[in-house]
């Protein structure tokens, strides 16, 4: 089989594609063999060695991954079944998705919906997946289209992109936040009726004109401080992002005089029903042009490269990776 194999070297990561035997997979009850994959940002940090993703080396990285069981102990899955997985610390700790076969936990994997396959699952992703979360989570606080705009932040990029087209297919006005003009035409295509420059949201006050209904945000830092400043009364924002930093400069004055409510949304160790709930969503929910839109596919071996291009900002959308 082959692999993305990060190694470390007089502290340095290095990226390559080898040749490894099947008996050197990790433990598991489910083995399956990997049609597609894609490039997160957590993949980016692993295989630059930008960010402390891995501690454990080799490793292949890769949070995710569509592909076929070849073997399973599991009941629940048999040979030949589609299946895809998010999430659970592989790629991190447990051998990923870079590579053309896996053994991981069956509860881990979750069978492809109807309406989805391996190629769109992996388009969608991780990104997708927790952009599907944040949504779910905005109708949950009750942040109906009708209460007003969504406000979506890093929207170029993989989560931000797929929030933007799932809440303009489901009904909502959105407002996409981007430090990229180059990018504009493409977020318009997704559906957002307005975009705003980030150097808009550099500074903020505890309090500012009420603006927006519901947000979902992927950068953290100074700009969740000012779309906290911004949100309407009752408004929810669905955070899951920190790409510009884990601090975050507020007060508590939306949330007590405004009744704000900030969401946390984790996709890694989501629930087993829940997962199930937000990948028949998508599968649902999204329009098909999505996937020509926002896909750039790449082999295993430019991998590397793209990795690097996600850490500077150069990527759009959503990088699909073809294994086999």
């Amino acid at each position: 089989m082959q692999a993305l194999i990060l190694e470390q070297q007089d502290g340095k990561t290095l990226a390559s594609v080898q040749k490894l035997e099947e008996s050197r997979l990790p433990e598991g009850d489910v083995t399956v063999d990997i049609h597609w994959s894609s490039l997160n940002y957590k993949d980016a940090l692993a295989i630059t060695g930008k960010g402390k993703i891995i501690r454990n080396f080799p490793m292949i990285p890769g949070i995710d991954f569509a592909g076929t069981v070849r073997a399973s102990e599991d009941p629940r899955f048999h040979a030949g079944q589609a299946v895809l997985l998010t999430g659970w610390g592989v790629g991190e700790n447990h051998w990923g998705g870079l590579a053309e076969r896996a053994r991981v936990k069956g509860d881990w994997l979750v069978a492809l919906p109807d309406g989805l396959d391996g190629r769109k699952a992996m388009i969608i992703g991780t990104a997708g997946f927790t952009a599907m979360l944040c949504v779910m989570a905005l109708e949950e606080a009750g942040v109906r289209p009708e209460a007003g705009e969504i406000v979506v932040t890093g929207a170029s990029g993989g989560v931000g992109s797929t929030a933007v087209a799932l809440l303009h297919q489901l009904g909502y006005r959105v407002a996409a936040v981007t430090g990229r003009e180059s990018t504009h035409a493409y977020l318009q295509s997704l559906g957002a009726d307005r975009i705003l420059g980030r150097d808009e949201f550099a500074e903020t006050r505890p309090l500012e004109k009420q603006l927006w209904a519901g947000a979902v945000d992927t950068v953290g830092g100074n700009v969740l401080a000012k779309v906290l400043a911004q949100m309407n009364y009752g408004g929810c924002v669905a955070a899951c992002g920190l790409a510009g930093g884990f601090a975050l400069p507020t007060t508590v004055m939306p949330f007590i005089l405004r009744n704000v409510r900030l969401q946390g949304v984790d996709s890694v160790m989501t629930p087993a029903d829940r997962r199930t709930r937000a990948w028949q969503r998508l599968a649902n929910d999204l329009p098909e042009c999505f996937y020509d839109q926002t896909a750039t596919e790449i082999t295993l071996e430019q991998a590397p490269t793209f990795a690097e291009a996600i850490m500077n900002n150069q990527a759009q959308g959503r990088t699909l990776v073809k294994i086999s």
